[in-house]
């Protein structure tokens, strides 16, 4: 009998069951939030808005899709940003892939303990840090910048209430019939 001759192996597939598992510790995002928010801009002028925030699973709980806007006194937008968080089973860490402002960025983001996360964008000689805590239906995000030389500086607070379910981004796909003709 013939041996089979050992070599490489191909790596082992993703572990779906274990990315779907990462994800759901994420359920509590899901939904409509809504609450105020400020900001301070680059020229140092403080920005205050209404946020809101929808977050649903996609690709069968793979992947979580939030939309933020920030909406002035007047009803437009100064603000829209979009991300989708992910888990990569072989590294053992939640992926966030944000994009604001033109630009796009993909950073490690940390569940920290039931309905709290934290995750950080490297900014030059310093590092912008989020951490966010959900709890009976209040989402609570601030923003620090964190320089080496510096006490961290505060630049972003939002504190958003949920106020209901959504379907989004899911809802109800495009059905292979719909031609647009």
């Amino acid at each position: 009998m013939a041996q089979k001759a050992e070599g490489p192996r191909p790596p082992a597939g993703p572990d779906i069951a274990a990315q779907k598992q990462a994800m759901a510790a994420l359920d509590f995002m899901n939904g409509v939030w809504v609450g105020p928010a400020w900001t301070i801009l680059p020229s140092g002028e403080r920005s205050e808005v209404t946020q809101t925030e929808r977050i649903g699973p996609m690709l069968d709980g793979l992947t979580k899709v939030i939309e933020g806007r920030g909406y002035g006194p007047d009803g437009r937008t100064r603000f829209n940003a979009m991300a989708v968080i992910s888990y990569d089973d072989r590294a053992g860490r939640y992926e966030f892939r944000s994009y604001a402002h033109g630009r796009v960025g993909t950073f490690e983001a940390r569940l920290t303990a039931p309905g709290v996360y934290q995750w950080e964008i490297p900014a030059g000689p310093a590092v912008i840090h989020y951490s966010a805590t959900v709890k009976d239906g209040v989402w609570h995000e601030v923003g620090d910048r964190v320089a080496s030389d510096r006490p961290p500086a505060r630049f972003f607070e939002m504190t958003l209430k949920r106020v209901s379910d959504t379907d989004w981004p899911l809802g109800e796909p495009i059905k292979p019939t719909a031609t647009g003709r």
